[in-house]
């Protein structure tokens, strides 16, 4: 995510990696992350900075998207802090696809404009995935936030295309109680959310990592068909939540929000 890169470009105005915490640079990372039979994401940003003030890639997206694709990444998480309010984002965001598709690798983009500029309406056309959301946190309250924010949007993925909540919170510090894992983890399969493990692999408990590889769940977000799920039903604390499965059958999830808080 954002942190990975140098302060500055390098004497050929490329992207770096931050010399402290990636001394091998991006291609020894992706190899190794491979290795591991992990896909390799990288952050970048739509605007003249990162969030956290790192460069960023607005006008520097052919030379950014060939490094990326010589390093081996599989997935750009494509921020959209320090951009000049005249630059429409809509033309930053397609000036990395161009520039992606051009470089010859098979890279998802993930655009994260955190639902501003309503991106469900313009970003299939742009990216793999938008997010609806501003970014989650390892908390009951934001996850419950994030969901309530992508309701009503359902309509407007399609495969290839998808609503994005933002990373998983399942086994990260221990905050949200296995109830809870279990239900942000169903839910975010049943909508289509792109599911992107936000925990420490290295020390993720065994029983969050149950969680996360329950292949029953995994199957209602692989589903073929590629229907994104939908609040069907509410009263009160209650609700409910589906999709049509390829085949003909249907996923439900009934959240009670009052038993699990």
């Amino acid at each position: 995510d954002d942190g990975w890169s140098a302060p500055q470009r390098d004497g050929n105005g490329s992207l770096a990696a931050d010399p402290r915490r990636f001394p091998s640079g991006l291609p020894a990372l992706a190899a190794a992350v491979h290795a591991l039979g992990l896909k390799f994401g990288v952050y970048g940003d739509a605007g003249a900075r990162t969030c956290e003030g790192l460069p960023g890639s607005r006008g520097s997206e052919a030379a950014d998207a060939a490094a990326f694709a010589a390093a081996g990444v599989d997935y750009l998480k494509y921020d959209n802090c320090y951009a000049d309010n005249d630059d429409f984002v809509v033309a930053r965001y397609a000036a990395m696809r161009d520039a992606l598709n051009a470089a010859g690798r098979p890279v998802v983009l993930s655009l994260c404009e955190w639902g501003v500029a309503a991106p469900w309406r313009w970003a299939g056309a742009l990216g793999h995935a938008w997010r609806t959301t501003k970014d989650v946190s390892a908390s009951w309250e934001s996850v419950l936030s994030n969901l309530d924010a992508s309701v009503g949007l359902a309509r407007f993925a399609r495969p290839g295309a998808w609503n994005d909540l933002d990373m998983l919170e399942v086994g990260n510090g221990g905050r949200l109680t296995p109830a809870q894992e279990r239900a942000h983890f169903a839910l975010w399969a049943l909508l289509k959310s792109p599911l992107l493990i936000g925990a420490d692999l290295r020390t993720i408990s065994a029983a969050s990592l149950d969680v996360l590889l329950a292949e029953e769940v995994i199957a209602v977000s692989q589903d073929a068909l590629g229907v994104a799920g939908e609040l069907v039903w509410k009263e009160g604390p209650r609700e409910a939540y589906a999709a049509p499965l390829a085949g003909g059958a249907r996923a439900v999830v009934l959240f009670n929000r009052a038993a699990i808080e």
